[in-house]
């Protein structure tokens, strides 16, 4: 640890002219590099386990940072055991990495220094960040295969479009029968996709780049499509059940970790990635603020239904509102899923239904015109 130290101070930055250190500036160029959110948590449970062991945080920051692979990681490391070992708390040195350490990481982490149980909280934030990657991670895999289903089925239907119907066309018009509507229908679209190629490419590229950057920059916009999805048939209710679960986990957890509730509220907005959830929790935080309760606004945003707003109620009269959040983040993960695994499991018939129904289209107007054909054919012979 002495090595390390006076390392640093050897490496320090010339104050009379000079600039910064090689490593200061390497540092500050990964500093703005995003670390993958599996290595934060296996970071996260180790530096647990080894608190929980009675080994100091910085004897266990200099074990994690040795069994390190060298990279972007290894250099934050560096740095935090570099600040703790300086005098700086763990979550003061957090907060400077905030693409590694959210705001919900360090305000955690500042609790457990404050009430003496930095391993516990830190226990309870690794299973916080377990739980989240598996929701993330059954979603993520559950939708691998409906979209790998429709990439695929969209690449035949255009080159049926493209190249198969232009040479039927050409059949149609040398015998100079007439077209019903739907191969009529058929044959114009296939002519806008071979003549206006360019916007069948470029036109669904330019929208979404147009949605990303309005979502991006227009909070209005973000609201309008969040509230939007919100209200769709089955799919609204999945994203409702995701939302109420990841509020109540958020703010259980820290409250339980024993950060005020208007700090709590604060950072489960923050962290929100819903523009109509970020709304609700910051008028639930400014009724807060007010000197109120929370079920009430909770109620009055239409966003939680009537049974989490009741147990958040009994939670604040009996003073075990941590404990009713979780059981309700715990009610509606284990609704999500179950959903999820519903939604999925209907997702895929329905998409082979669909890409009947428009094969099944292809067909039937490619074919009407060659009985016309083959009539025609019959009776001149």
């Amino acid at each position: 640890m002495a090595k390390r130290i006076q390392r640093t101070q050897k490496q320090a930055p010339d104050r009379s002219g000079g600039g910064e250190s090689a490593e200061t500036k390497a540092r500050g160029g990964r500093r703005g590099k995003r670390v993958p959110r599996a290595v934060v948590s296996d970071f996260t449970v180790q530096l647990a386990t080894l608190t929980e062991a009675g080994i100091p945080v910085v004897r266990a920051l200099t074990i994690l940072e040795g069994q390190t692979k060298p990279g972007v990681f290894k250099s934050l490391l560096a740095e935090l055991t570099d600040d703790v070992s300086g005098g700086m708390t763990l979550s003061e040195s957090m907060a400077k990495h905030p693409r590694a350490f959210d705001s919900l990481y360090t305000n955690m982490v500042k609790a457990g220094e404050a009430g003496g149980v930095l391993d516990r909280i830190l226990t309870r934030v690794a299973m916080f960040r377990e739980k989240a990657e598996q929701v993330r991670a059954k979603v993520s895999g559950a939708m691998v295969y409906p979209t790998l289903l429709t990439v695929v089925a969209i690449g035949v239907v255009a080159a049926v479009i493209i190249f198969v119907i232009p040479k039927f066309e050409a059949v149609f018009r040398s015998f100079n029968v007439g077209l019903p509507r739907t191969t009529q229908i058929l044959l114009d679209i296939s002519n806008f996709a071979v003549t206006y190629w360019y916007l069948v490419i470029l036109l669904p590229f330019l929208l979404f780049l147009l949605h990303v950057v309005l979502m991006g920059r227009s909070t209005g916009y973000r609201y309008r499509i969040h509230a939007l999805l919100l209200k769709l048939p089955i799919l609204g209710g999945l994203i409702r059940d995701n939302l109420t679960g990841a509020f109540a986990r958020t703010f259980g957890t820290l409250v339980q970790a024993g950060v005020p509730h208007l700090d709590s509220l604060g950072i489960v907005r923050d962290t929100a990635t819903n523009a109509v959830m970020v709304e609700a929790v910051g008028e639930i935080r400014r009724t807060v603020r007010e000197g109120e309760g929370i079920a009430r606004p909770m109620g009055e945003s239409g966003l939680f239904d009537d049974v989490v707003v009741n147990m958040v109620d009994v939670g604040e009269e009996t003073g075990e509102l941590d404990n009713m959040l979780l059981k309700v983040a715990e009610t509606y993960e284990r609704r999500f899923d179950r959903r999820t695994d519903a939604m999925l499991s209907l997702l895929e018939p329905m998409l082979v239904i669909f890409m009947a129904f428009v094969v099944g289209f292809i067909v039937v107007a490619l074919f009407l015109p060659l009985i016309g054909i083959m009539n025609s054919i019959q009776g001149a012979g």
